[in-house]
């Protein structure tokens, strides 16, 4: 008996208070507020219908001016994964979308390939979550604190795996490629589900990882290796680099 085909919906997180970034979401890129430019990757990506799940009523205007569909959550969520799983109940109370790909509302640049690499993971019913990977080749990044690693070992010729670990310092020991690992998720709905109900954890707290929380709780998280990692717009410089890299040819 072969699985019924998946059906997606992307959920994008967004919130004004960012420290290093007020106003992060509605931040102008070419005239252009940066949600709606995450909105738009998303869109191309042509993976499903696409939700941004706003904290505050003016990310919603901005993301419904531009023709996209945004709900209004709690304001108190403490993650991004929280506020999506809220939005998607919302949407969806029939339960019609059985995946939820959530891409972080601060990825401006991110191409959409990247995106729908996400799913392949979920052709394994084993697998909880799928995320994304990228190798270390600036050698500074190997120990940036900032830059989290995946640990993972890739079989030869394979560009999925389990992930087995991640954090903050240099792992694996020893000579061999290390992973930056890239902040997008998707979900089976009911690991979702089940990943926001659960209690903080103790590897999490340690680490400042929330993805942790899952593996501390049996869960499956796989990766896929991809060529690049996006930027993510954190302070006014990345905001800059953004800026440069969508300037109109």
């Amino acid at each position: 008996m072969t699985e019924a085909p998946l059906n997606p919906i992307v959920a994008i997180p967004a919130r004004m208070h960012s420290t290093r970034l007020p106003g992060k979401p509605l931040a102008d890129i070419h005239g252009v507020p940066m949600i709606v430019h995450v909105w738009r990757r998303a869109v191309e990506a042509g993976v499903g219908p696409v939700l941004v799940a706003a904290a505050e009523p003016e990310i919603v205007r901005a993301v419904e001016q531009a023709g996209g569909e945004a709900v209004l959550t709690s304001p108190d969520h403490q993650t991004g994964s929280d506020r999506i799983a809220e939005a998607v109940r919302k949407v969806d109370p029939a339960r019609r979308y059985d995946v939820v790909v959530n891409v972080q509302g601060d990825l401006p640049t991110i191409d959409p390939s990247v995106i729908r690499a996400s799913l392949l993971p979920l052709a394994d019913p084993q697998v909880d979550i799928a995320t994304l990977v990228c190798e270390i080749t600036r050698e500074e990044e190997r120990t940036n604190p900032n830059v989290v690693k995946a640990v993972v070992g890739f079989p030869p010729g394979k560009r999925i795996t389990r992930a087995l670990y991640f954090t903050r310092v240099t792992a694996p020991a020893r000579e061999g490629p290390h992973y930056h690992h890239i902040g997008l998720y998707t979900y089976r709905r009911a690991a979702l589900e089940r990943f926001v109900a659960l209690p903080t954890g103790v590897l999490q707290a340690r680490e400042s990882l929330e993805q942790l929380r899952a593996l501390e709780n049996g869960m499956r998280i796989d990766a896929v290796l991809v060529d690049t990692v996006p930027l993510g717009v954190d302070t006014p410089a990345d905001l800059e680099r953004a800026r440069q890299m969508l300037a109109p040819r």
